[in-house]
């Protein structure tokens, strides 16, 4: 088992005004890789600013400033966390809600379009190979 030790006893985090927190299974339990990098921002960002009811009432154009997120990206992302069962929205209020019983499946995460050009070079280059070239 590891020993933990406090690296600066100084600036031990504590809860004081705000409520936020992530339960320790939206990791363990594959919530986080159920989410794209967008869906991960704005779930994050609802936790950071909703009371101990899950409850906030930040608006579009706010979330959008803030998290430097187009509204097609905020209402991409708002509309699959309500469909994952992470968030309630009436329009104006958002809830963040408790994790449900299992997580959404995981998204399969798309590389790079560099990740997609190194690997047609590769394939040329076996192929290349293949061919005595």
């Amino acid at each position: 088992m590891i020993k933990k030790k406090v690296l600066d006893p100084n600036r031990v985090r504590r809860i004081e005004r705000g409520f936020s927190f992530i339960p320790h299974r939206f990791l363990t339990d594959g919530f986080l890789s159920a989410l794209d990098q967008k869906e991960l921002l704005l779930y994050f960002f609802l936790v950071l600013v909703s009371d101990r009811q899950g409850l906030s009432y930040y608006s579009y154009d706010a979330i959008c400033s803030l998290l430097q997120l187009t509204v097609d990206d905020y209402i991409r992302a708002r509309d699959a966390l309500i469909e994952k069962d992470l968030i309630a929205s009436d329009g104006t209020l958002f809830q963040v809600l408790d994790l449900p019983a299992k997580p959404p499946a995981p998204i399969r995460r798309e590389g790079s379009p560099h990740q997609h050009e190194v690997r047609r070079l590769i394939r040329q280059a076996l192929e290349g190979d293949a061919n005595g070239r």
